[in-house]
């Protein structure tokens, strides 16, 4: 059975190591953490020369991994063996390399720490190799975090790191950020430079030391157009046409698609409490209103009606049935029509 990745980092950092380690997914931040703790953890540094193996996926196959595995650690207590960019081995998906795992896995080295770093895809359930790992090894599905839970996933990210944060600066750096985790980190690490003190951060916190304009931003645009305030939404616009590399079309469409089916949820929900419609479509209480109060602006129909404008930018700005227009120009149409 698969388990969570903080439990796994938990047990790692109370020094309860297993012999097997797969982790695979198409989120790579916890695949990354879970192996560099191991690489860093489970051996003393001292060790490392004759007893940690770093391999490749594309440059080695599942006999050589073996082979290292089932080496006895020289002077130490264990030996760390890791597999990084697993998902590119060239044999994985042949039967007779899943069965020298299977067996593998099966009777263990027990001072052997093996690691499979299996990034950006997983195995299929179904095979008899993933339900034999499940049931010997440990076993971790990291799964990307999902826009309506990246902001809690924000509060509970500070608060692991010995900080806190407010709701709305949660939620202002999910929606400018996206549920890049690797990205959303090394932002966040470069601000906590600044910070040697445990601190609660703000919005101005996050547009001071992160860079994201706190009156220019996605999220502000989502905020203009769902109280049909056309003069604030072209403002943001405009400065988004002036610096179109740090505000890309593609994760907008997604950000805007996902606002408008909050709305379509909250029409199908009449007579729901604010705290059942908080719950419904995934955000605190506070944020709930004002998606409230933009339902009222927008009624079904018109949501509708959003979703197909939104699939028509989506592919102009692919090139489809575009002619001459520019990225900023199918923005404002696009907004124009929202409004409109």
């Amino acid at each position: 059975m698969a388990q969570s990745p903080q439990t796994v980092l938990k047990d790692l950092k109370a020094k309860k190591f297993a012999p097997i380690y797969f982790l695979d997914g198409d989120e790579p931040f916890y695949i990354d953490q879970i192996t560099e703790y191991i690489e860093k953890n489970a051996i003393a540094e001292h060790e490392r020369g004759f007893n940690q193996v770093v391999l490749y996926g594309k440059d080695s196959n599942v006999g050589l991994i073996l082979n290292n595995a089932r080496k006895f650690p020289m002077m130490a207590e264990r030996q760390v063996v890791i597999v990084k960019e697993a998902q590119s081995l060239p044999d994985l998906g042949k039967e007779e390399s899943q069965k020298l795992l299977i067996n593998y896995s099966q009777n263990p080295l027990p001072s052997t720490i093996l690691v499979f770093a299996h990034k950006y895809k997983k195995l299929d359930k179904r095979t008899q190799l993933s339900k034999e790992l499940q049931k010997n090894a440990v076993y971790v599905t990291s799964d990307k975090v999902p826009d309506y839970k990246l902001t809690d996933w924000v509060i509970q990210y500070f608060k692991d790191i010995g900080h806190d944060i407010e709701p709305r600066a949660a939620q202002f750096l999910a929606d400018a950020i996206g549920n890049n985790l690797e990205v959303m980190t090394n932002e966040v690490g470069k601000m906590l430079i600044n910070f040697q003190e445990p601190t609660k951060f703000t919005i101005p916190d996050i547009s001071k030391y992160i860079g994201i304009n706190k009156d220019y931003n996605n999220f502000e645009l989502l905020k203009a157009i769902g109280v049909r305030d056309a003069e604030k939404s072209n403002r943001i616009i405009h400065y988004f046409i002036q610096n179109p590399k740090s505000h890309p079309l593609i994760p907008l469409f997604a950000l805007m698609y996902n606002y408008f089916s909050k709305l379509a949820l909250i029409h199908q929900a009449k007579g729901a409490t604010d705290d059942q419609i908080a719950s419904l479509i995934g955000v605190p209480r506070f944020v709930a209103k004002e998606y409230l109060q933009s339902a009222r602006n927008y009624k079904l129909g018109k949501v509708i009606d959003v979703f197909t404008y939104i699939k028509e930018a989506d592919l102009r700005s692919k090139g489809v049935d575009s002619g001459s227009m520019t990225h900023g120009e199918i923005l404002r149409e696009l907004v124009y029509k929202i409004l409109h």
